[in-house]
């Protein structure tokens, strides 16, 4: 199953990509806002708002991930981190500043609520740390509540939860750990 987003509300649209040939073009109405758009199959290239066309990367898992558990208000994700802070939060068309945006109905998630910081220490390992960025809700690692800045260690395998939604850190060389 494929998920698109309707350019003009920014509701997710569901389908079955197998349905289709890569590089046919599909017409799609959104059920919410009933707008019309296109979209190609398989197509490596979107256009932006300002009509420009850009390329869309391939994610980049090299400084760890964060899996989002399957629940009622989200589905599973693999979002990727990078050097520095990433800001997590609710994924929403008109906020800017979030690194991560989790595709999420989830009202007690903020747009910007927490940050998991990811830096080479000096022995070229990577080190993620963990606050609050503050939520209304607060951030929990492992069922524990983080206290306003409060910045603490995290490694493979914590298990996070801002709002309902919990999520899984993963680091790049955990295969070699094991």
């Amino acid at each position: 199953m494929k998920r698109v987003f309707c350019p003009k509300c920014d509701y997710q649209i569901t389908f079955d990509e197998n349905k289709y040939k890569d590089g046919e073009v599909v017409a799609m109405v959104c059920p919410q806002c009933a707008s019309q758009f296109k979209i190609k199959i398989g197509r490596k290239v979107v256009r932006t708002k300002s009509g420009q066309e850009k390329e869309v990367k391939e994610p980049d898992f090299s400084c760890g991930f964060i899996t989002v558990i399957e629940n009622n208000f989200a589905f599973k994700q693999d979002l990727p981190l990078v050097l520095g802070d990433n800001v997590i939060g609710r994924r929403n068309k008109d906020t800017d500043g979030v690194d991560v945006p989790i595709i999420t109905s989830d009202p007690s998630m903020g747009r910007k609520h927490c940050v998991i910081h990811v830096k080479e220490n000096k022995n070229g390992e990577l080190v993620y740390s963990l606050r609050d960025f503050p939520s209304l809700t607060g951030t929990f690692l492992r069922n524990e509540l983080l206290g306003d800045k409060e910045i603490v260690r995290i490694e493979e395998g914590d298990v996070i939860t801002i709002g309902a939604t919990t999520f899984i850190l993963h680091t790049p060389n955990r295969e070699s750990e094991q």
